[in-house]
């Protein structure tokens, strides 16, 4: 890879996650490639956590303007699919972040066809003294939980 390529995935990679400002997306797993093309241009490739993450028009933007920033003068960005995102892409350091944040990471979720989950571990205390208080958190990708132990709320990513 070119300096410039090298420069631009490096200031596309360390874009922050709308949804999730405390990763980027690179360390989300949603960043799949950055190319430079032999006219000059720039290809990034995305897959959104979900098809229809309201955040996809945000990321875009902002990766394009990341892009720019760094010198490309074309810049397109393409959303992938397939194979469609999972948790498991979210790196160990992001997972670190996530609990440093009060954010409890999802657990595995590739070649589990039946996840059984009994409780999450605070992200505060570590206590699994936990229950869901509701599904949906903020965004559709997170639930909203309760540690009856440290009595704190905290915010958990849904294994996909």
């Amino acid at each position: 890879m070119s300096e410039q390529g090298a420069r631009i995935r490096k200031v596309v990679a360390a874009v922050p996650d709308p949804e999730l400002p405390v990763l980027t997306i690179a360390e989300l797993g949603i960043l799949r490639g950055v190319e430079i093309t032999d006219d000059g241009g720039v290809t990034i490739t995305v897959t959104p956590t979900y098809s229809g993450c309201p955040a996809l028009e945000t990321i875009r933007r902002d990766v394009v303007d990341a892009a720019r920033a760094a010198g490309a003068e074309r810049v397109e960005v393409r959303t992938v699919l397939n194979p469609p995102w999972s948790t498991d892409w979210i790196s160990e350091p992001a997972r670190r972040k996530l609990r440093a944040a009060g954010i409890a990471p999802p657990g595995p979720a590739a070649g589990t066809a039946v996840a059984l989950r009994l409780s999450v571990r605070c992200p505060r205390c570590g206590s699994v003294d936990t229950e869901q208080l509701s599904r949906f958190g903020p965004t559709a990708c997170k639930a909203l939980w309760r540690c009856h132990t440290c009595q704190e709320p905290f915010e958990h990513i849904k294994a996909f």
